[in-house]
């Protein structure tokens, strides 16, 4: 939802005198430096860096009030937020702090933009201060585009929403919920113009967490809305305020990209590579499915990843030749040890166990390594 890129910052003129170089060093603006202890930032688009590797960022792109942040030694805190815009739509800003690219705003030493593929696992933390008295939403954002991008809108949003405070909502629709990372969300799916949005919304509010990125993208690859041979840009946690917002605070952050996988696997452009036969046994609250991937490309497909989305209701309580997790929602199912290959024109099979509430349905459709695959 940041789709304003910086304005370009003009060039100053040193004039003569004492006095008139004083107020010329004054307004000399640095959009990266590094931070000392509660540094300041009240240009709209002001940034500074912090602990050597992440970037404080003030963001105000909804509005033309005053916001102000204090950049502390590992986070920030909002000490200005002034004025409020409709609760129907944008948020005023999103002040935050990040690891990647951002309009070219790289943080030192990053490995940012990395392809998913190659990505083993995403660790990070993040606490939080939340207050009264305004309205906003504590977010963590996962930025995912086809491109190494480092300018501009990426393609997919992944948003976390730690916190909700007032008559808001996320981008889109809600479209069930889902298990990740051991927590449960309520799933909001849409678009706001110029990129799709996941959002994952905490049904109360999460303080502090740590946890690993890569969940959430799994997730979304499961889901479609990325593929493994994407790449993360940037991962970004702060506030979005509509109204007020003064002492909310990111105590701290920590992220970090460890690379080193196997790569994207099969091409996931390339039509028809794959087809599932989905077959059911289903009794009053429980069920059992036996899944039948077959490789319909020319190549071998090695540590297959087939992802899936489960009705509301239905949750996987045990599985037999591969791992599925997480239990309910969007889930991926990995293989084990003896079934990791599905040569050209093969298959491997696997099942799993599950209970449901309501009316049965079968998953709407099935994804391999990130490809879209046909149904038998």
């Amino acid at each position: 939802m940041r789709a304003l890129s910086p304005p370009a910052r003009s060039a100053r003129t040193l004039l003569s005198g004492l006095l008139m170089a004083l107020m010329a060093i004054g307004a000399l603006i640095t959009t990266t430096a590094p931070a000392q202890a509660d540094t300041t930032i009240c240009e709209q688009f002001g940034s500074t860096t912090i602990q050597g590797r992440y970037v404080v960022q003030n963001n105000r792109w909804g509005t033309t009030a005053a916001q102000c942040i204090s950049a502390t030694s590992t986070g920030f805190k909002v000490t200005q937020a002034d004025g409020a815009v409709a609760t129907n739509g944008a948020p005023k800003s999103y002040p935050s702090v990040y690891n990647g690219c951002h309009y070219t705003n790289c943080s030192p030493g990053t490995n940012l933009p990395a392809q998913l593929g190659t990505i083993s696992s995403a660790p990070s933390s993040i606490s939080y201060t939340y207050v009264s008295g305004a309205v906003y939403d504590a977010a963590y954002d996962i930025w995912l585009d086809p491109e190494p991008k480092k300018d501009g809108v990426n393609r997919t949003e992944i948003m976390i929403w730690f916190n909700k405070v007032g008559p808001i909502q996320p981008v889109g629709a809600p479209v069930g919920t889902a298990t990740v990372g051991g927590r449960s969300w309520q799933l909001w799916s849409g678009n706001n113009g110029g990129n799709d949005v996941l959002s994952f919304v905490a049904p109360s509010a999460i303080d502090s967490w740590s946890f690993d990125v890569m969940d959430f993208v799994r997730a979304t690859v499961a889901r479609g809305m990325a593929q493994n041979n994407w790449y993360l840009t940037s991962v970004q946690a702060g506030f979005e305020p509509w109204e007020n917002g003064a002492g909310l605070a990111v105590n701290s952050f920590s992220s970090t990209v460890n690379t080193g996988g196997s790569g994207p696997g099969p091409d996931p452009g390339t039509p028809a590579a794959c087809k599932v036969a989905y077959a059911t046994n289903v009794w009053p609250g429980g069920f059992t499915a036996n899944v039948t991937i077959t490789n319909t490309s020319s190549a071998a497909v090695d540590n297959w990843k087939l992802g899936f989305t489960l009705p509301s209701g239905q949750s996987v309580t045990s599985a037999w030749n591969a791992g599925v997790a997480p239990s309910s929602g969007a889930v991926t199912a990995s293989p084990v040890s003896h079934n990791a290959r599905i040569a050209p024109g093969g298959s491997q099979t696997f099942g799993f166990q599950g209970t449901y509430t309501g009316a049965f349905a079968q998953p709407a459709g099935f994804t391999l390594n990130g490809s879209a695959c046909t149904t038998a």
